[in-house]
């Protein structure tokens, strides 16, 4: 019974604290959103590193308030915090990940996106190597003929956990600088591809 009790609680009760969280923080922080390229109401590929999602969705519904959108969220304990996490941002689930047996979850998005919707990827996640970028961002941006959106951010005073992705919690009341490129994958090969999107999400990152 406790342990079925303590199951909820980690899949209810902590999304919805990390969430309060992630909106105090946001909400007392000093924003600037910088457009490294335009950024319009056009359908994206949405990519941030997995050790950026306590900001990245954030500042995804700030860019695109009223699009539907899913993510790619691993199927085990901690992917499912995540995934009810920015379930209060309207951004729904798919169960997966871009690696390990990512086919069906890859095949879930692609038909989101088909269907006109939106999908965000943590090219890393779900276990990294940190900021190593997977192959399903890409594959599904040139299959679709996708532009790939790019969110990385900076922030003046922030803990960094010890976890694989060294997961990045700025402090209230700080300053977030905020960075979105478009990258359109027309006539790149894969491997060219994959080293622009890999660099271009380098820059503005924590490291």
């Amino acid at each position: 019974m406790i342990k079925k009790i303590t199951h909820w609680a980690e899949l209810n009760v902590v999304p919805f604290l990390i969430y309060f969280l992630m909106r105090f923080v946001w909400l007392t922080a000093q924003k600037k959103i910088h457009h490294i390229t335009p950024i319009d109401d056009s359908q994206y590929i949405w990519a941030c590193w997995h050790g950026e999602l306590f900001i990245s969705p954030q500042a995804y519904r700030k860019l695109h308030p009223k699009q539907n959108a899913y993510a790619i969220a691993s199927a085990h304990k901690d992917g499912m915090i995540v995934a009810n996490t920015i379930k209060y941002l309207n951004i729904k689930p798919i169960k997966g990940s871009t690696s390990k047996g990512g086919a069906r979850a890859l095949l879930e998005a692609m038909n989101c996106l088909k269907s006109g919707n939106e999908v965000l990827i943590t090219p890393d996640g779900p276990k990294g190597p940190r900021h190593y970028l997977n192959d399903g961002v890409i594959s599904l941006a040139q299959k679709l003929k996708l532009p790939i959106c790019i969110i990385s951010y900076q922030a003046s005073r922030y803990w960094q956990l010890r976890s694989w992705d060294k997961f990045v919690i700025p402090k209230p009341f700080g300053k977030i600088d905020i960075y979105a490129q478009s990258i359109t994958l027309d006539g790149l090969e894969h491997d060219e591809a994959k080293k622009v999107v890999q660099e271009a999400m380098l820059k503005h990152t924590i490291i």
